[in-house]
Parts: structure tokens; sequence; C-alpha cells
């Protein structure tokens, strides 16, 4: 078997265990990183490419579920995407979204907090109260 091939089954094997994969997908990632592998071996230089090249932008839209968003630089779940934890990764939220091509204005939190606020927000009706206090007479 191709050194290669070895080497891209292994960074595939590592990868799977950390976040849900299918066949095809374990399939394509091992094929595109052997190849990789390879023109890297064979051009004789190095060059430091970055998970996002081998991302697709399904995978990218699937990292943020329901109840967990997984980072895609470590592959870790998290209800929230923090700073602090961008940071270990040397990486802004800003910096993260364009990284991934993930859309300006989405929050890098899971779906069913994101609904848990916005229904707090409304409860608590925050602009009638201003309101209130705009019209009250000093």
């Amino acid at each position: 078997m191709d050194e290669y091939l070895k080497q891209a089954i292994e960074l595939a094997r590592a990868q799977a265990s950390v976040r849900v994969m299918s066949e095809e997908d374990i399939a394509k990632f091992v094929a595109t990183l052997a190849a990789k592998l390879r023109d890297l071996v064979d051009s004789d230089t190095v060059c430091l490419e970055t998970t996002a090249t081998t991302l697709s932008t399904e995978e990218v839209k699937r990292s943020i579920k329901e109840k967990s968003v997984t980072c895609l630089e470590c592959g870790k779940s998290f209800k929230i995407l923090s700073k602090k934890h961008l940071s270990l990764h040397g990486l802004t939220s800003e910096e993260y979204r364009k990284k991934y091509g993930i859309k300006k204005g989405t929050a890098l939190i899971c779906k069913a907090l994101v609904r848990e606020r916005r229904k707090k927000m409304e409860t608590m009706q925050l602009w009638e109260k201003r309101r209130k206090l705009k019209k009250m007479p000093k």
C-alpha cells in the first residue's frame, strides 16, 4: 500500500473519531489527503495546508447543530464557540468565520441556545421598559 495512502488513512481515522463522518466523506477525505501529501513531497516544498481546504461547505454548515457547535479546528463540541477557545487556536471569531466561509452574522452558538435566548428576551420585553422610562416626567 502507498505510504501516502497509509498516512491519509491514519489522519482520517483520527478525524472520524472526533466528528461524525459518513463513508463517502471519509473516502473523499482520504483520497484528497493522499493526493495532497503526494504533491507536497513531489514538489519538495513545505506548505502548511489548513483544514478549511479539505472541508466542504456542507461539513461547515453541519458543524452548527441543534445542541452543539463543533470547532472545525480541533473537532471538540461546545454549546458556544467562545473567544477564549478560539484564541487557543490563534483565531478571533471573525477570522474563524472567514477561514471556514461562514457568513459574517452567523452566531457560533448551538441552535437550541439561540432559540432559548430569543424566547427569554421576548418575555423580558426590555424595549417596553425603555419606552416607559422615556415617557416618565422628571
